[in-house]
């Protein structure tokens, strides 16, 4: 887990009950990675189940339920690893 995977998971929940759902390029408008960056990070994320595709053909993503106990400490990284 980087920085860079933190703040898109973090990017996701968006700090309280009304999650997002964002394309990679929203979500490197959004903080202060590259678009490539973040590409590259939301596909390693969604390999580990901690993002999930909100709308596959327009490339959405979503905070998925791993993803959650990750942000809330119910998950470790090393519990990722494989």
């Amino acid at each position: 887990m980087t920085p860079v995977d933190r703040d898109i998971l973090e990017r996701l929940e968006n700090g309280d009950e009304d999650e997002l759902v964002l394309s990679p390029a929203l979500i490197a408008v959004n903080t202060d990675w590259g678009h490539q960056t973040i590409r590259e990070h939301v596909s390693i994320l969604r390999e580990h189940g901690l993002i999930e595709y909100h709308n596959k053909e327009r490339g959405i993503y979503r905070l998925s339920e791993l993803g959650r106990e990750y942000l809330t400490g119910d998950l470790h990284a090393d519990d990722l690893e494989e």
